[in-house]
């Protein structure tokens, strides 16, 4: 190598020394400017291009939609957020719906899903068949482009995650509705597995309490053995109502259709029947309407204004439950004044304002009925018609209402009905509570009503056509009752029965008497084979006279002396005692073509002390079948305090029985033949009877043969109150409770006591 080569070689090296050095006396300095530099560039371009989703990431999509679909749907999606600016979104659990989401349907299809549990394969048959005619049921209907064809999934091959925490998600809007058949084992079973994933779902504080809130709903039908578990309790369905109660949480209160059971030995094709009808009903009003139904608990909507508090645990309806239980107090100035009051209004009267029709004079003098009435009673923009909407009462027509008491509830949740089953068979959930006459003539001090319904001693209103006033009631029953479909509790084959109405309690608000076609009405009643009980106030004997034959006919007594009457029923009638002392003497003379009863109200401080002799006189003029001690029902109303009424007016249950021993006593010193009968402790009710109501083994029988009734009714013969007795005795064993209560009266020899139970024992 030349000297010239060697020389450039060291130059290099030199170079590259220097270099060194230099990187290893400055590296420091070097790294962090070049850093600065970079994070300024960085910024720069960050402020000046805009953003772009890239495109090419995929989008997670159900593994239950086909490839095409998939491939359709990301190119979709990737298409439509090219170019678009959109924030990031990151939230902690699930995404919520809006209020204006919910259970509405949009432009979306509605995919059933069946799921089935089965270890012998009877159950897979079942589901088989059902989903098969279910299919066909939704291919007939007019919407049928809303349905897709059900889908039927076994519990023992699904991945739970991919449908009991989240929906199946799908990009065409698709929204489902769970089915769920399962039987019930008493051995370790996938059911099992399942619960436990239901409740760990429920309770993950990593996701939401309610995770299938988006499904339209849910409905379950349970098989059982009621040889191996005769009732609920022992664990009949046991594994399908736990089912229904966790999927009642997760999907927060979205029960579309009440749990159904059904013993496989005995009536499980006929109660499957009646869930899949149901169901069905329930899937052509989501299809029409996009929700579960107007007020129906998980619909999102206000609903009953007084519906029981749900079973313990359910918090899921707590937002529900608020909305049912917020009592709007109605301002004074909303109060409808009452058009009676002495005093009030004198000299305003219209002189162009038609004359009152006087339907309730009891007189022997004619009144000529005056010209048009074209005034209504309850006028949809008044005050009345607000306050009795928001107590719960559906208003028909212009004077008529109907409304589902708590008993209903309770007998539709399987908690047991009122006092009417017990003494006269009534089960609550079949009974309809209903008025043709929102107006009464009295204004009494314990009344539930809130003194907010008209009040007057005249018809003056339009009259509504029976017919008209028979199918509203209906309608809007019925309409309350499917209200409750998704309650805690409520079983498919008791809400069959409550959607056939068998009993009419013509008692709800106002007098009924007092409706001009009353027995238009009642006879459109017996003609559906719906027994009639009907309650009057005594005030209006020429009604009284004229009324057909009901199915029982109530009279109510709420004092034994006229001072004691005006005080407590506060009657509008300045001739109320005449009136009441007619309607007594009525009801004596028609005891042996209807069943008659006394309804006693008790409110201590008003109708109780020293009045045991009073009354016993009044059932000695009338002779009832019947006479119904009970009572007062305080509700802390306005209206009942303006009148003295309190807690401290209410009587114990003890006060109530001490009343009937007494009363009872009375009866027997004057030779008259009654005994007590029945009682119903929650009602605080005790039912006394007369001996024509015992059978030829001296037991009482108070309860009703309805269809006798009817057939005797059809047949244009007389025929008495004994004739339709039933054949099952109502003693509840009040000879040991009350012997012991009242070994401490004084004045009183034990023989006669005893002499006083002897028929109630049952």
């Amino acid at each position: 190598m030349d000297h010239n080569a060697w020389s450039s070689r060291l130059l290099w090296l030199l170079d590259i020394t220097e270099i060194v050095a230099f990187w290893h006396l400055y590296r420091i300095p070097i790294i962090l400017s070049t850093f600065t530099v970079l994070m300024i560039i960085r910024t720069i371009l960050h402020l000046k291009i805009p953003r772009e989703r890239l495109s090419g990431t995929p989008l997670l999509a159900s593994p239950r939609l086909p490839v095409e679909k998939e491939k359709s749907s990301i190119e979709a999606a990737g298409k439509k957020t090219l170019g678009e600016k959109v924030p990031r979104r990151i939230v902690g659990g699930l995404k919520k719906k809006s209020s204006e989401d919910g259970s509405r349907l949009g432009d979306g299809k509605i995919q059933i899903l069946v799921f089935f549990s089965s270890l012998t394969g009877t159950t897979e048959k079942t589901a088989k068949v059902f989903t098969e005619s279910l299919q066909q049921y939704t291919q007939d209907l007019s919407t049928s482009t809303t349905f897709l064809e059900p889908e039927i999934l076994d519990l023992s091959y699904i991945d739970y995650d991919d449908y009991f925490i989240n929906p199946p998600k799908s990009e065409s809007a698709t929204q489902y509705f769970y089915l769920i058949l399962v039987p019930t084992y008493n051995i370790d079973t996938v059911l099992d597995n399942f619960l436990e994933h239901l409740q760990e779902t429920h309770n993950d504080f990593r996701i939401d309490t309610a995770p299938l809130s988006p499904l339209l709903g849910y409905s379950v039908f349970g098989f059982g053995d009621r040889e191996g578990w005769p009732t609920e309790e022992e664990g009949f369905c046991s594994q399908a109502r736990d089912i229904d109660k966790w999927m009642s949480r997760l999907t927060a209160g979205k029960r579309a259709f009440p749990l159904g059971m059904g013993d496989s030995k005995k009536d499980a094709g006929e109660r499957l029947q009646e869930w899949k009808e149901g169901v069905e009903e329930v899937l052509v009003h989501i299809a029409e309407t996009g929700s579960l139904g107007e007020g129906v608990v998980g619909s999102g909507d206000a609903v009953e204004s007084d519906v029981e508090d749900v079973d313990d645990g359910e918090e899921v309806l707590f937002e529900e439950r608020n909305v049912a239980q917020r009592k709007t107090k109605i301002q004074k100035k909303d109060v409808l004044n009452d058009l009676e009051d002495l005093g009030r209004g004198l000299g305003k009267t219209d002189p162009s304002e038609p004359l009152e029709v006087d339907f309730t004079t009891y007189s022997k003098k004619t009144r000529t009925p005056a010209t048009t009435i074209t005034k209504e009673m309850v006028p949809k923009n008044s005050p009345t018609y607000t306050a009795l909407t928001k107590q719960g009462y559906s208003i028909v027509g212009s004077h008529s209402g109907v409304k589902i008491c708590r008993w209903t509830k309770s007998a539709l949740r399987g908690r047991g009905s009122c006092y009417k089953y017990s003494f006269y068979g009534i089960a609550s959930h079949q009974c309809m509570e209903t008025t043709p006459s929102l107006s009464c003539s009295n204004k009494c001090v314990f009344c539930w009503r809130h003194g907010t319904n008209p009040v007057g001693t005249t018809w003056r209103w339009v009259v509504d056509p029976p017919e008209m006033i028979f199918a509203g009631v209906k309608a809007g029953h019925y309409q309350k009752i499917k209200m409750l479909r998704g309650v805690p509790g409520v079983r498919a084959e008791r809400f069959a029965e409550a959607m056939r109405i068998r009993h009419c309690a013509l008692s709800l608000v106002g007098e009924p008497i007092f409706y001009p076609h009353i027995n238009e009405f009642v006879g459109m009643l017996h003609k559906e084979h719906i027994s009639s009980f009907l309650v009057c106030n005594a005030q209006h004997p020429a009604q009284l006279a004229t009324l057909a034959p009901v199915t029982q006919l109530y009279v109510s007594i709420d004092a034994s002396n006229r001072e004691s009457l005006r005080k407590i029923d506060r009657p509008l009638h300045r001739d109320f005692w005449e009136r009441f002392n007619s309607c007594l003497d009525i009801l004596k003379q028609r005891r042996f073509e209807q069943r008659t009863v006394f309804r006693l109200t008790l409110v201590k401080g008003f109708n109780i002390d020293d009045e045991v002799e009073g009354y016993a006189a009044l059932v000695e003029q009338g002779l009832p079948c019947f006479v119904e001690i009970k009572g007062v029902t305080y509700c802390g109303t306005s209206s009942s305090a303006g009148a003295g009424l309190t807690m401290q007016n209410v009587p114990f249950y003890s006060e109530i029985t001490e009343f009937v021993l007494a009363l009872t006593e009375a009866l027997q010193k004057r030779g008259l033949g009654y005994g007590i009968a029945a009682e119903h402790q929650h009602s605080c009710c005790v039912l006394i009877a007369s001996d024509r109501f015992k059978n030829d083994a001296g037991k009482w029988c108070t309860r009703i043969d309805y269809q006798k009734f009817f057939e005797l009714l059809e047949s244009g013969e007389k025929f008495k109150p004994e004739d339709y007795m039933g054949g099952r005795d109502t003693g509840m064993g009040l000879l040991g409770k009350w012997r012991v209560r009242s070994q401490g009266r004084k004045g009183v020899q034990e023989g006669k006591k005893q002499a006083t139970f002897t028929g109630s024992q049952g």
